[in-house]
């Protein structure tokens, strides 16, 4: 079915509504118009490896529950990873965004859904210099934060970005419906500016996520974050070693032709961690 209809954000966003109505419950899902649809698929693959990343430090299984706190750092119009996240393991969600219009659309989908509107808070960013910073409030416990960072340093790679999917994706098309694709790349392809793009791109922001989260160590088990380019991965060890954290995972994750992976990271020592497993999991 994907080859009839491979590129239209508007066939995703019917085929999302169709998963999330059949697989998770969740009633009149939608998001505005030029908001990025998200591939549930490959969303659901980055909570089950976050999943087994908690596990790895509770005796192999995972925690489950409301008890399990994750933030999740750009929430966006769409919630995904909090819908799957408590759909799949209970947990209960803070999630933040930048972008009014973004909460106001998960404020919606909350409406139809009770039982997410329950688990899920939504936290307005009114700084967007900051990630943590005026988010994690003095009493707050995560077990875990999860972000998709941008990934573009600029709107113009992100249009670059958009053209470059649509090639690869008609590499096998005739020529007559090359040229039609192309003409719709702008349109089958969506997302805000806050979504795509930012100045440095994922690398600079990634580096500001790791600064910030020194702030809020003692507050956080796991800190996490979607790393696309596989070149960044080294700086973002650095980075990271600058920060003095305890312990750094990197977990490759695939989903077709697309390779991408999980950077973790800890200021919590290892008898930290069990003392967290033992109290916060039981």
């Amino acid at each position: 079915i994907l080859t009839l209809f491979p590129y239209t954000t508007l066939f995703r966003s019917a085929l999302n509504q169709a998963i999330l109505v059949a697989d998770y419950g969740i009633q009149g899902w939608d998001i505005p118009d030029g908001y990025l649809c998200p591939p549930i698929p490959g969303r659901a693959d980055h909570i089950h490896h976050l999943a087994d990343l908690l596990a790895s430090c509770h005796r192999g299984k995972v925690p489950r529950g409301e008890q399990v706190r994750v933030l999740d750092i750009g929430v966006g119009a769409n919630a995904i990873y909090p819908i799957i996240g408590h759909h799949a393991y209970g947990w209960s969600f803070v999630g933040s965004d930048i972008d009014v219009d973004s909460l106001a659309s998960v404020a919606r989908i909350q409406a139809q859904n009770p039982e997410l509107a329950a688990a899920l808070e939504c936290r307005l960013q009114p700084d967007a210099g900051q990630i943590f910073g005026n988010l994690v409030q003095g009493d707050d416990i995560f077990d875990l934060t999860l972000c998709n960072p941008p990934f573009h340093a600029s709107a113009q790679a992100a249009a670059a970005g958009s053209l470059r999917k649509v090639r690869n994706l008609n590499s096998q098309k005739p020529r007559n419906e090359q040229k039609a694709n192309l003409d719709q790349a702008a349109l089958n392809f969506g997302g805000r500016q806050n979504e795509l793009w930012c100045e440095g791109g994922e690398l600079q922001f990634i580096r500001r996520m790791i600064r910030d989260s020194q702030s809020v160590a003692s507050q956080v088990f796991w800190f996490s974050t979607l790393v696309s380019k596989a070149e960044n991965v080294a700086p973002i060890r650095k980075a990271l070693a600058a920060a003095e954290v305890a312990e750094v995972r990197v977990i490759e994750m695939a989903q077709g032709q697309k390779i991408s992976r999980l950077v973790a990271w800890t200021f919590q020592p290892l008898a930290q961690q069990q003392a967290w497993s033992r109290f916060r999991w039981g």
